[in-house]
């Protein structure tokens, strides 16, 4: 029971973080799931936005540091299997409901 309430409370806070980042993502039109991309968006370089919005941009960046706070958090209570899973669960759905605008390898989308 414990364990299930562990794992509901950390796969809502990844939920959270992914959802806002998705969403901010969507708004500076960065494909996050590219290529170098993230490792961009966390060095502070807007070149890899398609729109101009500096604001946004650096809600995603800081949302971007959050989602690894969070994730670390997560490994350190549930353990490495249990938050990948949810993560991959969390990012098929924003996949089936962002399509390719996150952009990744086409065997991804």
């Amino acid at each position: 029971m414990v364990d299930k309430v562990r794992a509901n409370f950390w796969g809502s806070q990844i939920d959270d973080v992914m959802s806002e980042i998705a969403s901010k993502a969507a708004i500076c039109k960065v494909r996050l799931l590219d290529p170098g991309v993230i490792e961009a968006v966390l060095q502070n370089n807007p070149a890899v936005c398609g729109s101009d919005n500096p604001r946004a941009f650096q809600k995603l960046r800081e949302l971007l540091m959050l989602g690894f706070m969070v994730r670390e958090k997560s490994v350190e209570k549930l353990g490495a299997g249990e938050t990948e899973a949810l993560i991959a669960t969390i990012r098929e759905r924003l996949q089936e409901k962002l399509g390719d605008r996150l952009g990744g390898p086409p065997a991804a989308r």
